[in-house]
Protein backbone atom coordinates (compact mmCIF):
# COMPACT_ATOMS: atom_id res chain seq x y z
CA UNK A 1 0.00 0.00 0.00
CA UNK A 2 1.38 3.37 -1.04
CA UNK A 3 1.66 5.63 2.05
CA UNK A 4 1.28 8.72 -0.16
CA UNK A 5 -1.79 7.50 -2.05
CA UNK A 6 -5.38 8.79 -2.01
CA UNK A 7 -7.81 9.41 -0.28
CA UNK A 8 -5.59 11.99 1.44
CA UNK A 9 -4.46 13.77 -1.72
CA UNK A 10 -1.89 13.18 -4.39
CA UNK A 11 1.52 11.72 -3.54
CA UNK A 12 3.04 15.19 -3.84
CA UNK A 13 0.47 16.72 -1.48
CA UNK A 14 0.98 13.97 1.07
CA UNK A 15 4.74 14.40 0.92
CA UNK A 16 4.56 18.19 1.25
CA UNK A 17 2.28 17.95 4.29
CA UNK A 18 4.57 15.44 5.97
CA UNK A 19 7.83 17.27 5.19
CA UNK A 20 6.81 20.91 5.71
CA UNK A 21 7.70 21.30 9.40
CA UNK A 22 10.87 19.17 9.34
CA UNK A 23 12.17 21.20 6.41
CA UNK A 24 11.45 24.49 8.17
CA UNK A 25 13.35 23.19 11.20
CA UNK A 26 16.21 22.12 8.91
CA UNK A 27 16.27 25.61 7.35
CA UNK A 28 16.55 27.24 10.78
CA UNK A 29 19.35 24.80 11.67
CA UNK A 30 21.08 25.76 8.42
CA UNK A 31 20.93 29.44 9.37
CA UNK A 32 22.32 28.72 12.84
CA UNK A 33 25.15 26.61 11.39
CA UNK A 34 26.01 29.42 8.97
CA UNK A 35 25.64 32.29 11.44
CA UNK A 36 27.64 30.99 14.40
CA UNK A 37 31.08 31.05 12.68
CA UNK A 38 30.32 34.53 11.33
CA UNK A 39 29.22 35.92 14.70
CA UNK A 40 31.94 34.06 16.63
CA UNK A 41 35.08 34.42 14.50
CA UNK A 42 37.24 33.17 17.39
CA UNK A 43 35.44 29.81 17.35
CA UNK A 44 37.80 26.78 17.27
CA UNK A 45 38.54 25.63 13.73
CA UNK A 46 37.20 22.13 14.39
CA UNK A 47 33.85 23.48 15.56
CA UNK A 48 33.61 25.75 12.53
CA UNK A 49 34.40 22.82 10.23
CA UNK A 50 31.67 20.71 11.85
CA UNK A 51 29.16 23.50 11.35
CA UNK A 52 30.25 23.84 7.71
CA UNK A 53 29.70 20.10 7.28
CA UNK A 54 26.27 20.34 8.88
CA UNK A 55 25.38 23.18 6.52
CA UNK A 56 26.49 21.18 3.50
CA UNK A 57 24.44 18.15 4.59
CA UNK A 58 21.35 20.30 5.14
CA UNK A 59 21.82 21.93 1.74
CA UNK A 60 22.00 18.44 0.19
CA UNK A 61 18.77 17.60 2.01
CA UNK A 62 17.03 20.59 0.43
CA UNK A 63 18.31 19.53 -2.99
CA UNK A 64 16.97 16.01 -2.48
CA UNK A 65 13.64 17.44 -1.31
CA UNK A 66 13.37 19.46 -4.53
CA UNK A 67 14.08 16.35 -6.61
CA UNK A 68 11.55 14.25 -4.69
CA UNK A 69 8.80 16.81 -5.17
CA UNK A 70 9.59 17.16 -8.85
CA UNK A 71 9.43 13.36 -9.34
CA UNK A 72 6.22 12.98 -7.30
CA UNK A 73 4.56 15.63 -9.46
CA UNK A 74 4.68 13.20 -12.40
CA UNK A 75 6.21 15.82 -14.71
CA UNK A 76 9.55 16.85 -13.18
CA UNK A 77 10.64 19.29 -15.87
CA UNK A 78 7.29 21.07 -16.05
CA UNK A 79 7.02 21.19 -12.25
CA UNK A 80 10.45 22.83 -11.92
CA UNK A 81 9.56 25.43 -14.55
CA UNK A 82 6.28 26.24 -12.81
CA UNK A 83 7.86 26.48 -9.33
CA UNK A 84 10.85 28.84 -9.68
CA UNK A 85 10.56 29.94 -6.04
CA UNK A 86 11.18 26.38 -4.88
CA UNK A 87 14.32 26.26 -7.03
CA UNK A 88 15.52 29.60 -5.63
CA UNK A 89 14.94 28.36 -2.07
CA UNK A 90 17.40 25.54 -2.70
CA UNK A 91 20.00 28.16 -3.60
CA UNK A 92 18.93 30.35 -0.64
CA UNK A 93 17.66 27.89 1.98
CA UNK A 94 17.77 30.53 4.72
CA UNK A 95 14.66 32.09 3.15
CA UNK A 96 12.64 28.86 3.34
CA UNK A 97 10.88 29.74 6.64
CA UNK A 98 9.35 32.77 4.90
CA UNK A 99 7.21 30.36 2.84
CA UNK A 100 5.15 29.78 5.97
CA UNK A 101 3.78 33.32 5.68
CA UNK A 102 1.79 32.51 2.55
CA UNK A 103 -1.09 30.73 4.23
CA UNK A 104 -1.55 33.41 6.89
CA UNK A 105 -1.53 36.29 4.42
CA UNK A 106 -3.85 34.52 1.99
CA UNK A 107 -6.32 33.93 4.83
CA UNK A 108 -6.23 37.63 5.68
CA UNK A 109 -6.99 38.66 2.11
CA UNK A 110 -9.83 36.19 1.61
CA UNK A 111 -11.58 36.47 4.97
CA UNK A 112 -10.62 39.96 6.10
CA UNK A 113 -11.52 39.09 9.70
CA UNK A 114 -9.76 40.84 12.55
CA UNK A 115 -8.14 37.62 13.80
CA UNK A 116 -6.86 36.65 10.34
CA UNK A 117 -5.46 40.12 9.68
CA UNK A 118 -3.83 40.14 13.11
CA UNK A 119 -2.12 36.84 12.37
CA UNK A 120 -0.95 38.16 9.00
CA UNK A 121 0.48 41.31 10.58
CA UNK A 122 2.30 39.33 13.26
CA UNK A 123 3.67 36.90 10.66
CA UNK A 124 4.86 39.74 8.42
CA UNK A 125 6.61 41.49 11.33
CA UNK A 126 8.33 38.24 12.31
CA UNK A 127 9.30 37.76 8.67
CA UNK A 128 10.84 41.24 8.46
CA UNK A 129 12.79 40.69 11.69
CA UNK A 130 14.00 37.29 10.49
CA UNK A 131 15.04 38.73 7.14
CA UNK A 132 16.97 41.52 8.85
CA UNK A 133 18.91 39.03 10.98
CA UNK A 134 19.75 36.76 8.04
CA UNK A 135 20.72 39.72 5.86
CA UNK A 136 22.90 41.17 8.60
CA UNK A 137 24.81 37.91 9.04
CA UNK A 138 25.24 37.45 5.28
CA UNK A 139 26.52 40.98 4.64
CA UNK A 140 28.85 40.83 7.65
CA UNK A 141 30.32 37.59 6.30
CA UNK A 142 30.93 39.24 2.93
CA UNK A 143 32.11 42.65 4.11
CA UNK A 144 34.06 42.26 7.34
CA UNK A 145 37.42 41.48 5.72
CA UNK A 146 37.03 43.69 2.65
CA UNK A 147 39.20 46.73 2.09
CA UNK A 148 37.45 50.06 2.83
CA UNK A 149 34.53 48.16 4.34
CA UNK A 150 31.85 50.13 6.19
CA UNK A 151 30.40 47.02 7.86
CA UNK A 152 32.84 45.45 10.29
CA UNK A 153 30.62 44.47 13.25
CA UNK A 154 27.25 42.82 13.73
CA UNK A 155 25.85 46.10 15.02
CA UNK A 156 26.83 47.84 11.76
CA UNK A 157 25.37 44.95 9.77
CA UNK A 158 22.09 44.99 11.69
CA UNK A 159 21.71 48.75 11.22
CA UNK A 160 22.43 48.40 7.51
CA UNK A 161 19.89 45.57 7.22
CA UNK A 162 17.22 47.67 8.95
CA UNK A 163 17.62 50.68 6.66
CA UNK A 164 17.89 48.44 3.60
CA UNK A 165 14.86 46.23 4.23
CA UNK A 166 12.74 49.35 4.78
CA UNK A 167 14.24 50.89 1.60
CA UNK A 168 15.31 54.00 3.56
CA UNK A 169 18.97 53.66 2.62
CA UNK A 170 20.73 56.44 4.57
CA UNK A 171 24.02 55.61 2.87
CA UNK A 172 26.15 55.81 6.03
CA UNK A 173 26.93 52.11 5.72
CA UNK A 174 26.90 50.24 2.44
CA UNK A 175 28.45 47.08 0.97
CA UNK A 176 31.57 47.35 -1.19
CA UNK A 177 31.87 43.71 -2.32
CA UNK A 178 29.95 41.99 -5.09
CA UNK A 179 28.52 39.43 -2.68
CA UNK A 180 27.48 42.16 -0.26
CA UNK A 181 25.68 44.03 -3.01
CA UNK A 182 23.89 40.87 -4.10
CA UNK A 183 22.75 40.43 -0.49
CA UNK A 184 21.54 44.04 -0.54
CA UNK A 185 19.57 43.43 -3.73
CA UNK A 186 17.92 40.31 -2.31
CA UNK A 187 17.17 42.09 0.97
CA UNK A 188 15.51 45.01 -0.81
CA UNK A 189 13.52 42.72 -3.10
CA UNK A 190 12.17 40.48 -0.34
CA UNK A 191 11.83 43.38 2.08
CA UNK A 192 9.59 45.32 -0.28
CA UNK A 193 7.42 42.21 -0.61
CA UNK A 194 7.11 41.76 3.15
CA UNK A 195 6.35 45.42 3.74
CA UNK A 196 3.74 45.10 1.03
CA UNK A 197 2.21 42.29 3.07
CA UNK A 198 1.95 44.65 6.05
CA UNK A 199 0.23 47.31 3.96
CA UNK A 200 -2.09 44.81 2.30
CA UNK A 201 -2.99 43.29 5.68
CA UNK A 202 -4.08 46.66 7.01
CA UNK A 203 -6.06 47.28 3.82
CA UNK A 204 -7.68 43.85 4.17
CA UNK A 205 -8.74 44.72 7.72
CA UNK A 206 -10.41 47.93 6.53
CA UNK A 207 -12.16 46.04 3.73
CA UNK A 208 -13.33 43.39 6.18
CA UNK A 209 -14.55 46.03 8.60
CA UNK A 210 -16.45 47.75 5.79
CA UNK A 211 -18.13 44.46 4.94
CA UNK A 212 -19.16 44.01 8.57
CA UNK A 213 -20.71 47.49 8.63
CA UNK A 214 -22.50 46.83 5.35
CA UNK A 215 -23.88 43.56 6.70
CA UNK A 216 -25.12 45.32 9.84
CA UNK A 217 -26.83 47.99 7.72
CA UNK A 218 -28.46 45.31 5.55
CA UNK A 219 -29.76 43.52 8.64
CA UNK A 220 -31.24 46.76 9.96
CA UNK A 221 -32.85 47.52 6.59
CA UNK A 222 -34.42 44.06 6.42
CA UNK A 223 -35.79 44.50 9.96
CA UNK A 224 -37.24 47.90 9.06
CA UNK A 225 -38.78 46.49 5.90
CA UNK A 226 -40.40 43.73 7.92
CA UNK A 227 -41.78 46.22 10.44
CA UNK A 228 -43.15 48.45 7.67
CA UNK A 229 -44.79 45.44 6.02
CA UNK A 230 -46.35 44.42 9.34
CA UNK A 231 -47.66 47.96 9.95
CA UNK A 232 -49.10 48.11 6.43
CA UNK A 233 -50.84 44.80 6.93
CA UNK A 234 -52.28 46.01 10.24
CA UNK A 235 -53.58 49.21 8.61
CA UNK A 236 -55.13 47.20 5.79
CA UNK A 237 -56.87 44.90 8.27
CA UNK A 238 -58.16 47.90 10.25
CA UNK A 239 -59.49 49.52 7.07
CA UNK A 240 -61.24 46.30 6.02
CA UNK A 241 -62.86 45.91 9.45
CA UNK A 242 -64.23 49.43 9.39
Amino acid sequence: MDPFAAPHGTPLQRYERASRRPLVAAAIAFVVAYALPVLLPAMPRMDADLLDLLGALLWALFLVDLGVRAVLSGRPGRWLLRHPIDVVLVLLPALRPLRELRGLTADAYTSGTRAAVGRALAAALVGVAYLMLVGAVAVLDAERSAASSHITSFGDALWWAAVTVTTVGYGDTYPVTVVGRLVAFALMLVGISLLGVLTASVAAWFVGRTREVENEVLVELRALRTEVADLRAAVDRASSAS
